[in-house]
């Protein structure tokens, strides 16, 4: 939908999106933004924009796979789909982080450098990228193999089909990936069409043939199922934390936090709800320890086909919208390369890695439970970064998010002392708490086999915000408060780290030692965003 004032997006031939005035963000070509700040004259869309890119990459088998494994641990059919649901509302708070990147115009993994200081920032950086690489090597495996069954079902078995499957899962991934942020919205939109009526014909047919009333381990779960239950539906969207801003840097200013959040959470919501109660119906009728075979055994012969093209689309959906931010990810970390050339490390390592588990023994099962440990850092990242969010009212210095050590958000020596303090206390209560493949704390025990480990991001939240009391946010008219609470620099100017001012607000300035391009043109005022 077009924005009043701003440069809008319009309608092609053929129905395809073009957008006007934002030669760096056009489908099917190259995007030549990173994470530079996008000016305001290549802003464009709306808040609508958001609810696809949080709807089609949600239509995930995962979802699915998560829906079953609560009434693994012992809900009954309505207890898994209430946490499920209370799974889903947790995109309210995804969505409504992406403000940040209406503000800002540039990635979450940016923003971040608030909180946690430009050095204190690395780490989850080099953390966020492996839990990406690994969720889309996850993702194509599965899509690789629900296409090699495809083909087998065809006739076509051996090692032949299993290559070509993988190649045509990681082309399709691959190539959307690269083209950028413009084509990633637009196929996110039209995968999203199909793929929605496809899950809503498996809802309809697992649905009916629920057990309404018994309990998927034989007993009522305890504490310990409810805890993994709801870790395990929270996983999903603290996975997507890192990343929000990503998909929002390009809307116009003018875009309403209202609008956004409720248009990105509904997308989410709608997705995950709906594929995680497919889920919990099929594993109260089922065994789903192989949730696709499992599946796929409950389905009249006429659906089985389409179903296994589901899990392909669903697969794919899911890595492009991951793959995608792991190129900035990857600017954030210092590669001096375009985003499309730095995603040329994202692509090697995802079909190396790809190839490994498909023709490796074990290697799905050691990847699994390794990531099964490593999210759990994200749990009390969020918290730092929500409560720091708040504190600033989701206003920052632009200009001093990529000015390094010359800027506002060096802090001490790269690392701001309330947030890594916050952190640190996050995982240790992750430490004690968690109850992992691969790690159990000491007080699960005492707890009752609870996993408390969704809590931590409360823990470390709400030490931060008693830490960082100073944090004030950044003017809106440019001339931005120091985040160290010292006076603000003049009217538009930029406070720095030595006290000297920066460009002015809105000019790209140099990041991580790649000069930008030179700003365009700013845009005429915005009007009011109508949505």
């Amino acid at each position: 939908m077009a924005e009043e004032g701003t440069h809008g997006a319009g309608r092609g031939q053929g129905g395809a999106d073009v957008v006007a005035g934002a030669p760096g963000d056009q489908a099917f070509k190259v995007e030549t933004h990173g994470i530079d700040p996008i000016p305001d004259a290549e802003r464009h869309g709306g808040a609508r924009d958001v609810f696809w890119v949080w709807f089609g990459s949600n239509l995930t088998f995962t979802y699915v796979i998560n829906g079953a494994l609560a009434v693994l641990y012992g809900l009954s059919f309505w207890q898994a789909s209430a946490v499920v649901v209370i799974g889903g509302l947790t995109f309210f708070v995804i969505s409504a982080a992406g403000l940040s990147g209406v503000r800002t115009g540039t990635a979450t993994l940016v923003i971040s450098r608030a909180p946690f200081g430009v050095r204190g920032n690395l780490p989850a950086g080099v953390l966020n990228w492996i839990v990406s690489i690994g969720y889309t090597i996850i993702n194509t495996v599965v899509g690789a193999q629900a296409l090699e069954a495809f083909l087998a079902d065809l006739g076509w078995h051996g090692t032949g089909p299993r290559t070509l499957a993988l190649l045509v899962t990681l082309a399709l991934t691959f190539g959307v990936a690269t083209w950028g942020h413009a084509t990633v919205q637009l196929a996110e939109r039209w995968l999203a069409y199909l793929l929605a009526a496809g899950f809503a014909v498996l809802l309809v047919l697992l649905l009916p043939g629920a057990d309404f009333h018994g309990h998927g381990g034989g007993a009522a779960a305890g504490l310990s199922g409810w805890s993994l239950a709801l870790v395990v539906t929270f996983a999903g969207p603290f996975s997507y934390m890192p990343m929000p801003a990503d998909y929002t840097r390009y809307l116009p200013r003018t875009t309403r936090l209202r609008s956004l959040t409720w248009c990105g959470a509904l997308g989410g919501f709608v997705s995950s709800v709906g594929l995680g109660i497919a889920g919990v119906a099929a594993a109260t009728r089922t065994d789903m320890t192989d949730a696709v075979a499992g599946t796929e055994k409950l389905l009249p012969g006429w659906f089985q086909t389409a179903f296994l093209l589901l899990v392909l689309g669903g697969s794919v959906t899911n890595s492009i919208l991951t793959l995608y931010s792991s190129s900035l990810n990857l600017q954030v970390l210092g590669v001096p390369w375009s985003r499309a050339r730095a995603l040329m490390i994202s692509i090697v390592v995802t079909a190396l890695g790809s190839y490994g588990a498909l023709f490796l023994a074990d290697f799905t099962a050691s990847l699994t439970s390794f990531l099964s440990l490593l999210i759990l850092v994200f749990a009390p990242w969020s918290g730092v970064f929500l409560a720091d969010m708040l504190l600033r009212r989701c206003r920052y210095d632009t200009t001093a998010l990529h000015a390094g050590r010359h800027g506002g958000y060096w802090y001490r020596a790269g690392y701001h002392p309330a947030g890594m303090t916050a952190l640190v206390a996050g995982l240790v209560f992750v430490t004690l708490t968690c109850d992992s493949e691969l790690w159990t704390g000491p007080l699960v025990a005492p707890l009752g086999g609870a996993d408390l480990t969704v809590l931590s991001a409360v823990v470390s939240g709400l030490l931060y915000a008693a830490l960082a009391r100073h944090v004030r946010p950044a003017a809106p008219d440019g001339a931005p408060a120091a985040p160290d609470g010292a006076p603000a620099a003049p009217a538009g100017t930029a406070a720095t780290g030595d006290g000297a001012p920066a460009a002015s607000e809105g000019v790209p300035a140099a990041y991580d030692g790649v000069p930008a391009a030179s700003p365009a043109p700013r845009a005429a005022p915005a009007g009011r965003h109508h949505d």
